[in-house]
C-alpha cells in the first residue's frame, strides 16, 4: 500500500481527502483480512489510501501510541522547532521498534506527497487532518469538544511532523522506497 501511495499519491489530486468506492474497500478489506492475494495496483489509488488509513486506525492502542498521548500532544507547547523535534525524537524512542520503521515510511510517502501539492492540493496541513486521527487517539473516550481540540492538536503535530520530517528521521527518509 505504502508503495503504490508514495508512486501515485503525488500525482493525486485530493489523496487521503477523497475516498473510494466504498463496496470496493469492503470487498478488499475482507479478501486482505483473510489472507486472499490483492492485486492493489489494479484498484483505485483512493481505495488504497482509505485501506491503509483504515489499517492505522485498527493498531490496537494507535501507531504512536495512547499512552504516550499526553506527551505528543504537549510536544508543541515547548520552546523552539530545535526543542520540539528532540522531544519527538524522545518520543519516537519510546515506541516499538516496528512502529517507528513503519512511521518513517509512512512519513517519507507524506513528505513525496506534500512536495508536490501544488499538484495535488495536499499540502502538509491537508495532510495532516487527513492522516491524524488514524495515527493516535486518546487511551478513554470524551465529550465531542474535548475530542475536537484534541484533533486539531494531533493534526497540528502531525503538520509539524510532516514539513520536519527529514530533520527527525533523518534525510534518507526521502529515498527508502528507491527509485520505483
Amino acid at each position: 500500500m505504502l508503495s503504490l501511495l508514495y508512486q501515485e499519491g503525488p500525482s493525486t489530486k485530493g489523496i487521503f481527502r477523497r475516498s473510494g468506492s466504498a463496496k470496493t474497500f469492503k470487498e478488499l478489506k475482507e479478501k486482505l483480512d483473510s489472507g486472499t492475494e490483492v492485486d492493489l495496483a489494479r484498484e483505485s489509488i483512493f481505495v488504497t489510501a482509505s485501506l491503509f488509513k483504515d489499517f492505522l486506525r485498527n493498531i490496537p492502542g494507535s501507531i504512536l501510541s495512547s499512552q504516550l498521548c499526553d506527551k505528543w500532544v504537549s510536544v508543541l507547547d515547548q520552546g523552539n522547532n530545535e526543542e520540539k523535534i528532540k522531544s519527538i525524537q524522545r518520543l519516537l524512542e519510546q515506541l516499538p521498534r516496528a512502529n517507528v520503521v513503519l512511521l518513517r515510511y509512512i512519513f517519507g510517502v507524506l513528505h513525496g506527497i506534500e512536495m508536490r501539492s501544488e499538484e495535488n492540493q495536499m499540502n502538509a496541513f491537508n495532510l495532516a487532518v487527513c492522516i491524524a486521527p488514524s495515527l493516535l487517539w486518546p487511551p478513554v473516550s470524551s465529550t465531542p469538544d474535548i475530542e475536537s481540540e484534541f484533533i486539531k492538536k494531533i493534526s497540528s503535530l502531525v503538520q509539524f511532523l510532516i514539513e520536519n520530517c527529514c530533520r527527525i528521521f533523518g534525510d534518507e527518509i526521502t529515498s527508502l522506497f528507491g527509485e520505483i
